[in-house]
């Protein structure tokens, strides 16, 4: 079994984090978000992965090389123009010979891939797609099967009033090489709206795994991004253990850290401040009387005196001003900069 990541995104809907980082490595609890799914691949024995990659390649490349380090074997490709889920998946044929999983670079789960890889063989399948159980499904691929778990109907994105179950595509499919053959070389192709929809009209095998109790989230907008931070801080992600909490940082004693909150190594907390069900990545420095609340803050940047962070996403090597309110929605761009008490926010 080999594995194929779908990791060539702009990731326009994360915009600003996303300019100068690629989705695929935008840091979730202070560790590259591909990290996870290299995780979950590893804990079903999937250690043959492949990677498409499209913006910003060399990033991503340089940064887990081969592979070697996360316990697994990386190959990159990297398409010449963006050519759709499927064909994106054709285009890496050349380094797939077995069955492949393939993942969308931007879901967070704790499916259990051997329970949903083994279903699949026993169906003798020639593709499986796994579900996941949301509660506005129209706004996702909506996918109804039949009692023996067959595939009846898959519509991408339909109408609120077409829709008459819940289980959407979650990004998650195995895939026999056959289906290789069913996709036209250099073309833009996908699998939601060609692929899967030309494998219900052949008759073939193809079939749903629901996952009992699975966490799925797609971290592809800023509320969400955020939102899973708060689930893996609270221990709602099975097969994610922060081990440590704590980095080696400077801490006033007279800060306030609640037992919830990632610290990245060499973070200083002044004396006065407050870090509340939030990570901050390595190097971030927070004055005297400054709160920081249900927030992400990636490294490097500086919360001055008396400023106060909620609900908020704030980039790399920024600079937020004495007693500024970066308040509920707020998403800001590596090296912003806010004055003193500025007042920002917005919708997620």
């Amino acid at each position: 079994m080999q594995a194929l990541i779908l990791a060539g995104g702009k990731g326009t809907r994360l915009r600003p984090l996303t300019v100068y980082t690629p989705k695929p490595v935008v840091p979730v609890c202070n560790r590259p978000f591909l990290l996870y799914q290299l995780d979950t691949l590893k804990r079903a024995g999937v250690t043959d992965i492949t990677l498409s990659l499209s913006y910003q390649p060399h990033k991503i490349e340089e940064l887990l090389g081969d592979g070697s380090d996360f316990g697994v074997r990386l190959d990159y490709t990297v398409e010449p123009q963006p050519l759709g889920t499927a064909g994106a998946y054709k285009f890496a044929e050349d380094l797939l010979r077995e069955p492949t999983v393939v993942f969308n670079g931007d879901i967070v789960t704790d499916l259990d891939l051997r329970a949903a890889v083994r279903e699949h063989n026993e169906r003798k399948a020639v593709a499986t797609v796994v579900l996941a159980p949301v509660e506005n499904p129209s706004v996702y691929g909506v996918v109804e099967t039949g009692e023996d778990g067959r595939v009846r109907s898959f519509s991408e994105k339909p109408r609120a009033d077409e829709v008459s179950v819940n289980t959407i595509n979650a990004g998650t499919y195995i895939l026999d090489p056959k289906v290789l053959d069913l996709i036209p070389a250099g073309e833009s192709y996908s699998f939601e709206y060609d692929l899967f929809p030309d494998l219900l009209q052949r008759g073939e095998r193809f079939y749903a795994h629901v996952p009992r109790g699975a966490y799925w989230l797609d971290i592809g907008a800023p509320a969400r991004y955020l939102q899973v931070h708060h689930d893996i801080l609270a221990g709602r992600v099975g097969g994610i253990q922060l081990k440590k909490r704590r980095g080696e940082c400077d801490l006033a004693t007279v800060a306030e850290v609640d037992e919830l909150s990632l610290l990245g190594d060499d973070c200083t907390v002044k004396p006065g401040a407050q870090i509340i069900n939030s990570v901050l990545g390595e190097g971030v420095h927070v004055e005297e009387k400054a709160r920081v609340e249900n927030s992400v803050v990636w490294p490097h940047t500086r919360i001055g005196a008396g400023a106060h962070l909620s609900n908020a996403v704030v980039g790399r090597g920024c600079h937020i001003g004495r007693s500024a309110q970066v308040g509920a929605g707020a998403v800001l761009g590596d090296k912003t900069s806010l004055s003193d008490y500025t007042q920002t926010g917005g919708a997620l």
